[in-house]
C-alpha cells in the first residue's frame, strides 16, 4: 500500500485532490480487510456476526453526535443545513426511526438483547477508543478535517454491494429484513459525500490544507481498520478480553 504522508508536496489541482481521496480509499478501506472478506465467504460464526453487529453499533450511535459537532462548528447556514440531514438520516424524526434504530434491529434479529447492545458495556476496549477517538477528531480538528473525515462514505456503497448479497447468500439466519438497514444507505452515502466532497476540494485549497484532508481521510479508514482488527483478534482467534461480549453472557 502507498504512503500518502507527503501526498500533497508542491500542491495539487482539485482532480488530482480528488485523485488522491479515491486512492486512499481503494487502497486503505476495510473491505479490504480479513474480516470482512471471512465475512462474505461465509465463514463467520454467529457469534463473529454478533459480535460484529454489537459492536458497529457503538460506532452507528456516536454518528449524529459527530455530526451534531461538525454542525455546532459551521457558521455558513447552508453548510449547517445540509448536514443536518444526516442526524436526521440516523435518528429520525422522533430519535428512534432512523438508521440507529434499523441497526439495533439488525442486531436483535441476530439474537441479541436490545437493552444489551445499546449500554455498550459489552463491546470491546478498542471498539469504545476508536469511536471516542473519532468523535475527538471531528472535535478538535480543523472544520475541514471534520469534513473531510467522512469521505468513507465514498466508499460505503461498494462494502455494502459486498456484504448484503454475500449475507443473505450464505447465512441462513440473516433476511432481507435483518439487513433493513441498509437499503437506504447507498444513496444516504452518495448524496452525502458529494457534498463533503465538493466543501473539501473547494476548501483545501493549499498544499497544507490538501495534506490535512488527505491525512484526516487516512485517519478515518484507520478506525474502521481498527475496529475489525479488534474483532478478529477477540473473536476469529479466540483472545475475548475480560467484559466483553461473550455468546454466554457477560463476563
Amino acid at each position: 500500500m502507498s504512503s500518502f504522508h507527503d501526498a500533497a508536496a508542491g500542491g495539487l489541482s482539485p482532480a488530482e485532490l480528488e485523485a488522491v481521496l479515491r486512492r486512499v480509499g481503494a487502497e486503505r478501506y476495510h473491505n479490504r480487510h480479513p474480516f470482512h472478506h471471512r465475512m462474505t465467504a461465509g465463514e463467520l460464526s454467529k457469534m463473529e456476526m454478533q459480535a460484529w453487529a454489537l459492536n458497529r453499533y457503538c460506532y452507528q450511535a456516536v454518528i449524529p453526535r459527530k455530526d451534531a459537532t461538525i454542525v455546532a462548528r459551521a457558521e455558513d447556514p447552508a453548510f449547517r443545513a445540509a448536514w443536518r440531514k444526516r442526524i436526521e438520516d440516523h435518528d429520525g424524526p422522533d430519535g428512534w426511526s432512523g438508521g440507529i434504530a434499523r441497526w439495533l434491529h439488525l442486531a436483535t434479529s441476530l439474537g441479541l438483547d436490545a437493552g444489551l447492545v445499546k449500554s455498550e458495556r459489552l463491546a470491546l476496549p478498542a471498539t469504545r477508543f476508536a469511536v471516542g477517538a473519532y468523535l475527538s477528531f471531528c472535535a478538535d480538528r480543523t472544520l475541514l478535517e471534520a469534513v473531510a473525515s467522512s469521505l468513507t462514505e465514498l466508499f460505503s456503497p461498494v462494502i455494502i454491494g459486498e456484504r448484503v448479497p454475500a449475507m443473505l447468500a450464505r447465512y441462513d439466519y440473516i433476511t432481507e429484513d435483518t439487513l433493513a438497514y441498509f437499503k437506504a444507505r447507498p444513496d444516504q452515502a452518495n448524496r452525502d459525500s458529494d457534498f463533503a466532497l465538493a466543501y473539501v476540494l473547494e476548501h483545501a485549497d493549499t498544499p497544507e490544507r490538501q495534506q490535512a484532508v488527505i491525512d484526516a481521510l487516512v485517519f478515518k479508514c484507520d478506525i474502521l481498520w481498527a475496529m475489525l482488527d479488534a474483532l478478529q483478534h477477540a473473536y476469529g482467534e479466540g483472545n475475548i478480553p475480560p467484559g466483553s461480549f461473550r455468546p454466554e453472557g457477560p463476563s
